[in-house]
Order: structure tokens, then C-alpha cells, then sequence
């Protein structure tokens, strides 16, 4: 391939919450660098998923879901780093749940049409339509509500008519030769994907409110006789969400440990020995200078 036709770029993938954004990168790089789980704000940080093939390089960006509603500093962060997400990018991949619009679709996409960049719509969940042409009445719908450069109906679940999408996508991107090494998936370290593993594990097996209140950091991460040492925190708001964290006779973060264990065994490759502790930071998800201790970047 002639290097002068080489093409190279960000697209970023948007949406309001739980429209299957993260699921929809892992299965474009056919490998899990974004966390998921049914609930909404799942995202909260922007992930970069990187896909090489010989003729193109395409930097996709996971972005927090963009939500109405800032009144804590959390919601801020995630907003703010979704639209600044959306401002860099060559392309924006917009997510919509197929069949379904609301107000905050809506908000999406007035913020898109802000930004006066190429949009490929994605309708994600088609495996749940029958028959496909329901389908034809949306599409209709979408393409009055604004121009969009493509309309591709997908599975992210399924892995539906996503082999079309990458080369669609790379006619948007500047030629450029790659920014990344091929073989680099992700821009996130391993520190990182650690804590967001624990995350994850916790997010699905607690009550709808608290995964909101809780994150996690790595106080140590390193390789030693063969095995991964691997000692993460647990930060919670209130004292009452410690005791929830923990479970009965600590049998809940057992539980979570041995998950994220397992999965951070196969992520790396090596044994891993994984400790958890609980700690209370008051009020952490709405505090500015808190967020930053925490790791979440501006």
C-alpha cells in the first residue's frame, strides 16, 4: 500500500448512558479494554481503543455518556470530558439505541450539531427488532432530524454488521501515517485497566445507587517471583456504604476479589494476588480536588 494513502484518525463514540458505547468499542477491537455493565454511567473516563489494519489506523475514543443533570462534580467531569472528546474527534460516532429517542438523544445530538463534524449514526440492538422493517420508519425519523454521513444498524452484543463499519468510518480520517504502534491497543495503562476491573465487578453485583459513589485505586501493582502483586482501594462516600461493600462477614468482597482476580489473570497473563481494602472519603463525588486525587483527569 502506498503510505501517501494511508489513513489515520479519531472517532469518537457518543451517546446518553447505556446505549452500548463500551460494549461497541470491545467488539470492534474483538478485545475488552472499556468495562460494562447494565447500569447507566458505567463509563467514566475517556478510553482510547485503538484498531490498526494495513490501510488505515482508526482511534476510537469511549466517552462518558453525556446526561442532563450536573449537579455533582462527578456529573461534570463525565460531561465535560464526553464534549471535549467530541471536539478533537474526525468523525463522531453517535449511538442510539434502535427503535428509541428521548430527550437525552436529543441532547446528544444537539451538542454534535454543534460541533460541525461528520456524524455516523450507529443503531445498536437490532438483534431485539422483529421484523427488521421496523427499522425503515426510524431511519426515516433519524434522517429528519439531522443530515448524517452514515446509518449503519448494528449488534454491538451480537457482533451484528459491525465488519462494515471501520472502513466506512476510515473515509473520514485525514491521511496520515499511524499514530500509534500497530500491535497497541489502548492508551490506558495497566494500573488502570486494574482498577477498573475491580470497578466493574462491583458495579454489577451492587444496588442500583452505590456504584455511583465508589471508585477505585491501585496502591501498588508489580510483578514478583512469577505473580502480580496487586493492592487496590476502594473509596466510598459514607461509613454505611463500607459495611454494604463489604457484606456479611466480608463474603461480598470476597466475592468481588475472586471475580477480578480471575479476570485480571487473563488480562496479564500472569498469577495474581489481589488485596482490597474499603476506605470513606466524604463526599468524594463532589468534590473537584478529591476527583483529581482520585484520577480523574480534567
Amino acid at each position: 500500500m502506498n503510505e501517501s494513502e494511508h489513513r489515520c484518525g479519531f472517532a469518537a463514540i457518543v451517546g446518553r448512558p447505556n446505549v452500548g458505547k463500551s460494549t461497541l468499542l470491545n467488539a470492534l477491537l474483538g478485545q475488552k479494554v472499556s468495562i460494562v455493565s447494565p447500569k447507566p454511567q458505567t463509563t467514566r473516563h475517556r478510553i482510547l481503543g485503538i484498531l490498526t489494519q494495513p490501510a488505515m489506523q482508526l482511534v476510537f475514543v469511549d466517552t462518558p455518556g453525556l446526561h442532563a443533570g450536573g449537579r455533582r462534580a462527578m456529573n461534570r467531569h463525565m460531561n465535560r470530558a464526553a464534549i471535549a472528546s467530541l471536539q478533537d474527534a474526525d468523525i463522531n460516532v453517535f449511538v442510539v439505541e434502535a427503535l428509541r429517542w428521548t430527550e437525552e438523544d436529543q441532547r446528544v445530538l444537539d451538542e454534535l450539531l454543534k460541533q460541525g463534524k461528520p456524524i455516523a449514526l450507529v443503531l445498536n440492538k437490532v438483534d431485539k427488532v422483529f421484523p427488521k422493517e421496523r427499522l425503515l420508519p426510524f431511519i426515516e425519523e433519524m434522517n429528519r432530524r439531522a443530515t448524517f454521513a452514515e446509518i449503519v444498524p448494528v449488534s454491538a452484543l451480537k457482533g451484528n454488521q459491525l465488519e462494515q463499519l471501520p472502513a466506512m468510518l476510515a473515509k473520514y480520517l485525514p491521511v496520515s501515517p499511524p499514530h500509534f504502534p500497530a500491535d497497541q491497543l489502548t492508551d490506558r495503562s495497566d494500573t488502570f485497566q486494574a482498577a477498573e476491573i475491580v470497578r466493574e465487578k462491583l458495579t454489577m453485583r451492587l444496588r442500583q445507587e452505590l456504584p455511583y459513589g465508589l471508585t477505585v485505586t491501585i496502591e501498588q501493582f508489580k510483578e514478583e517471583d512469577g505473580r502480580l502483586l496487586v493492592n487496590a482501594v476502594i473509596w466510598v462516600e459514607r461509613s454505611g456504604q463500607k459495611a454494604i461493600v463489604i457484606g456479611h462477614a466480608g463474603e461480598q468482597l470476597k466475592d468481588v476479589g475472586r471475580s477480578a482476580r480471575l479476570e485480571m489473570t487473563e488480562r496479564f497473563k500472569l498469577p495474581v494476588h489481589l488485596e482490597l481494602w474499603v476506605k470513606v472519603k466524604e463526599n468524594w463525588s463532589d468534590n473537584e480536588t478529591a476527583l483529581r486525587q482520585l484520577g480523574y483527569e480534567n
